[in-house]
């Protein structure tokens, strides 16, 4: 299968979306939306901002594992990654959103 966004609702009734690589693993996920378009618009702000490295930040949780988060130029979160097992791990995660992200196309499951 190859890459894509995923559109779909929460427990909670809201909007999310994620990113899915050609091995069906999420490497990126949005926060909740209130309503469609606003998660909608948050897939084409992955597509405009993804290709570019300044909107990525790489971090490392309280456990030590590596992650990324991926900004807009708002300065606004638009989705954050799986928690890697190792920094190189997350370096491949980024060139997988870098590459991805532009393109895939929107799978909507709501």
């Amino acid at each position: 299968m190859s890459a894509r966004y995923e559109l779909f609702t929460g427990s909670n009734s809201q909007y999310y979306f994620r990113l899915k690589a050609s091995n069906d693993k999420t490497i990126l996920q949005s926060e909740g939306y209130v309503n469609k378009g606003g998660a909608q618009n948050g897939v084409e702000s992955v597509r405009q901002h993804s290709p570019f490295d300044k909107f990525y930040d790489r971090r490392t949780s309280n456990a030590r594992e590596p992650y990324f988060v991926l900004y807009a130029s708002n300065g606004k979160i638009i989705g954050t990654s799986q928690m890697y097992s190792s920094t190189y791990a997350r370096d491949e995660g980024i060139a997988s959103v870098k590459q991805n992200g532009p393109n895939a196309p929107l799978v909507d499951l709501t």
